[in-house]
């Protein structure tokens, strides 16, 4: 099993929406037994708490399921994963001084490196706004940002798995 962990802050608005819109690629795509996808947070402020409420208004505005429980990421986890995606530049840093090794630092990307249309002269442009301190349209354009990015991270899981693309 290949296994997939995004990482926000709080691991209560960007990651738990980035893990909904992924599980369901991965499932339409036929790959659920193959691919097993989680999330969590940089800090524990929220361990235990559902996803925001607008985070879940947005995902189920979209056709998105999820049944969430904020969790705090631990450096033990990365001998388990494959891959874990930060959701923005202070995730990816964090994440990668975390790391007990530079095998797991180099396990460590950001979700909107695999979005062909995003720009950015520095890791700092690849960033999912964190909508939480904002209104429901940040929550809207952070689900834009995820969506966007999902079918190149899929395909770099299917390389991964080496499981061919339709």
């Amino acid at each position: 099993m290949y296994r997939v962990c995004f990482v926000c802050t709080g691991n209560i608005c960007r990651s738990p929406m980035a893990e909904s819109v992924f599980r369901a690629h991965v499932a339409e795509a036929g790959l659920a037994h193959r691919i097993a996808v989680d999330s969590a947070g940089t800090g524990g402020w929220h361990e235990g708490d559902g996803a925001d409420p607008r985070a879940v208004s947005v995902l189920e505005a979209s056709g998105y399921g999820q049944d969430h429980r904020a969790r705090r990421f631990r450096a033990a986890w990365f001998d388990r994963l494959d891959l874990v995606i930060a959701l923005d530049a202070g995730h990816l840093r964090d994440l990668r001084a975390l790391a007990p090794t530079p095998e797991d630092a180099a396990k460590v990307r950001l979700l909107r490196s695999h979005d062909p249309d995003a720009t950015g002269a520095d890791d700092d442009g690849l960033d999912v706004p964190d909508p939480y301190y904002g209104s429901l349209d940040g929550f809207e354009e952070c689900l834009e940002l995820i969506e966007a990015a999902s079918p190149g991270l899929l395909n770099a899981v299917r390389a991964a798995v080496k499981e061919p693309t339709p």
